[in-house]
C-alpha cells in the first residue's frame, strides 16, 4: 500500500504565506527522507499527514485514508515522534508509555505488557520506572520513540530524531531507526536536515523548498557513481599522475587519491593496475567515486527533477 499520496497539495495560511505548493507524491513503504530548510514547509506537512491541519486545496492520502475526513484513523495508523522535549518530568518511561498505549485502545495490563516490550526494543527497559525528568537527552530521544511504537503503528514518521544528540548518541539512534524499519517491518519517515544521516539510513528522499517539490527519488539513484574512478595510494600520488600521464590518461592529485576520468572504456582498469604496478605503489584502493546527498542540495545545484511522482 502507498505511504502517502498527494496531489496538487496546497497550503495558504491567513496572511497569504504559502507553505505548500502543487505537491504530488506516491511514496511506497521504506525508510524516506523528508528533508528540507527551515520554512520549506515539512512541518506544515507533517501536520497535514497526521490530520491537524487542513489543506486548502489538493488531496492527501495517508495509507489509503484521508486525515482531514478520518483522522483518527489515521492516528490509529500513524506513529509520531515530535522534534522538541514535550515529555512530563515527574512521570516515569513505563506510566507514560503505558498511558499512550492505554489511549490506543489496549486494556491495561496489555498496555503494561506493550509498554514494557517497546521499551525493551528502544533500549530503556532497565530505566523505565526512573523519571523523565532525570534521563539524558538520548534517553529522551528514545522515550519519544517508544510512545510513538507503542500502539504498533503501519507509519512512523520522526521528527529531528537525533535533535541534540552527541556522535555516539546519533549512531545508536540511527542504528535503532535501520533496525525498526527492516526488522520490525514498519515504514518510517524521517525529516532531517543532516544529509548524512539521511544517507546512511533511508531508501528514498523527498526534497521541498519554499513549499514546492525539489526533487523525489530514491537514495541510490541520487548517489550514482560518478564517472571518475578513484586511486588511493599511501605514497607517490605525484608519481602515479606522472606514470598515468606517459600511458595517456590524464589524472589529478587529491591529497593521498589520484582521480582519473573513467569514460567508457573498462581498459582504463588495467592501465592504472599497470602504472600503480611499475611505480612500485602500494594501492588502497581503486573505485568509482559516488556522489553524496550533500552535494546535489548545495549552491542550488540540484538536479531538475524529472516529473513530480515519486515511486519507489
Amino acid at each position: 500500500m502507498t505511504l502517502i499520496e498527494t496531489t496538487a497539495l496546497t497550503k495558504r495560511y491567513p496572511a497569504g504565506v504559502v507553505a505548500l505548493s502543487d505537491l504530488t507524491l506516491a511514496v511506497q513503504p521504506g525508510i524516506v527522507a523528508l528533508v528540507g530548510a527551515n520554512g520549506a514547509g515539512k512541518s506544515t506537512f507533517i501536520k497535514i499527514i497526521l490530520g491537524l491541519l487542513p489543506a486548502t486545496s489538493g488531496t492527501v492520502r495517508v495509507l489509503g485514508l484521508d486525515p482531514a475526513a478520518e483522522p483518527d484513523r489515521v492516528r490509529s495508523r500513524v506513529g509520531y515522534m515530535p522534534e522538541h522535549d514535550c515529555l512530563p518530568p515527574e512521570q516515569s518511561a513505563a506510566e507514560l508509555v503505558t498511558h499512550l498505549a492505554r489511549i490506543s485502545g489496549l486494556p491495561r495490563t496489555a498496555a503494561r505488557e506493550r509498554a514494557s516490550e517497546t521499551l525493551r526494543h528502544v533500549g530503556l527497559y532497565e530505566e523505565r520506572y526512573r523519571q523523565i525528568g532525570g534521563y539524558s537527552t538520548g534517553m529522551k530521544q528514545r522515550v519519544k520513540l517508544a510512545q510513538a511504537m507503542v500502539h504498533d503503528p503501519d507509519l512512523l514518521l520522526l521528527d529531528e530524531p537525533t535533535n541534540g544528540l552527541d556522535p555516539a548518541g546519533r549512531d545508536a539512534m540511527l542504528d535503532l531507526i535501520h533496525r525498526i524499519g527492516t526488522e520490525f517491518g514498519i515504514s518510517i519517515v524521517v525529516c532531517s536536515h543532516l544529509l548524512g544521516e539521511i544517507e546512511r539510513i533511508c531508501t528514498s528522499l523527498i526534497a521541498i523548498d519554499g513549499g514546492k517539490l525539489l526533487r523525489a527519488d530514491t537514495v541510490a539513484a541520487m548517489t550514482t557513481d560518478r564517472d571518475v574512478l578513484l586511486v588511493e595510494v599511501d605514497e607517490g600520488a605525484d608519481t602515479l599522475v606522472a606514470a598515468l600521464a606517459e600511458r595517456g590518461v590524464a589524472a589529478r592529485r587529491d591529497g593521498h587519491t589520484v582521480l582519473v576520468p573513467a569514460g567508457a572504456d573498462e581498459s582504463t582498469y588495467d592501465v592504472i593496475l599497470d602504472a600503480v604496478v611499475a611505480a612500485g605503489l602500494p594501492l588502497h584502493r581503486l573505485d568509482r567515486q559516488r556522489r553524496r546527498l550533500s552535494e546535489l542540495f548545495t549552491n542550488n545545484q540540484a538536479p531538475e527533477i524529472k516529473g513530480s511522482v515519486l515511486h519507489v
